[in-house]
């Protein structure tokens, strides 16, 4: 058993680390709350821009426009989201098993790919990749990236899809559904495409200045945008999400060893008290001998 002293050592330590990941806990909960009413709030701007692009479809030909043009997957872009820093529970590891999925899908196809890495643990899983192309990488984004930030990325994809370098482009983030389940899910941006459900709604009263095919250039490039941008929110708030539970099991943790600990300790100290007065007693029969 381990002396008084070790074991108030190990105490100490153990109540520091867990004023810590409460702390984690607490910054992760309110930065959580934050996202999820920004993802709240960007998804009705991401279905309107899906329902306009059915309407405009329903007045002109979509299928010559650069983002929509279909043809053979020989290369494959994959944009892959996952986070800066760590200790975000089964965060990362489950976007990166996703990814992987996805290069050994390709590779089994024949079909190349090539890599756009946005979080420093999907830069440093993708730079081990051998046979894929990391084409940038993107780390320390805020939690909601402005115009520049994300018309970087945005540009880039546009660039590699028109000018033929890759015959489609995936995004692989993590899907927020609820502060209870968050999905990593694979989304082709690129071609752009409608369901057969949102193809059905048109609009045959409406007017479009200057033209259809001129909106239907904006509203296209829009939508990947809007697209990315989702994605962008839906993954920093499933990333703060698991990081909170993951704080919170390890502050759980932290306190259940506490106890261990403090339980031990009494047993070596009532231990000792026992010893001592053992020794006591004996010394005194000896005197009295």
């Amino acid at each position: 058993m381990a002396s008084t002293q070790v074991l108030k050592s190990r105490i100490r330590s153990v109540k520091s680390t867990k004023q810590i990941t409460k702390a984690m806990q607490l910054v992760a909960a309110s930065k959580m709350r934050r996202a999820q009413d920004a993802t709240k709030a960007s998804a009705p701007y991401t279905q309107a821009a899906r329902e306009l692009l059915a309407s405009i479809s329903g007045h002109t030909s979509v299928a010559h426009h650069p983002l929509f043009e279909k043809r053979a997957v020989k290369t494959r872009l994959l944009i892959v989201i996952a986070s800066d820093k760590g200790l975000a529970g089964a965060y990362n590891s489950n976007v990166v098993k996703l990814y992987a999925e996805q290069l050994i899908q390709d590779d089994k196809a024949g079909v190349k790919n090539a890599t756009i890495a946005i979080g420093r643990k999907a830069a440093q899983f993708a730079s081990r990749i051998k046979d894929t192309q990391v084409l940038g990488v993107y780390q320390d984004l805020p939690d909601r990236p402005d115009g520049s930030e994300l018309s970087a990325i945005l540009d880039s994809v546009r660039t590699q899809f028109t000018s033929g370098s890759v015959d489609a482009v995936d995004i692989i983030y993590t899907n927020f559904i609820s502060t209870v389940a968050q999905v990593p899910t694979v989304q082709r941006i690129l071609p752009a495409g409608l369901d057969a459900t949102e193809q059905t709604g048109t609009s045959g009263d409406a007017t479009y200045e200057p033209s259809s095919e001129e909106v239907l250039d904006n509203i296209a490039y829009r939508l990947v945008e809007a697209q990315i941008f989702q994605a962008l929110l839906d993954s920093r708030a499933s990333e703060y999400m698991m990081r909170m539970v993951a704080m919170k099991n390890a502050t759980d943790n932290a306190n259940d060893l506490v106890d261990d600990l403090t339980l031990e300790m009494n047993k070596a100290r009532q231990g000792a008290i026992t010893q001592e007065l053992a020794e006591i007693s004996g010394g005194v029969e000896a005197l009295n001998e």
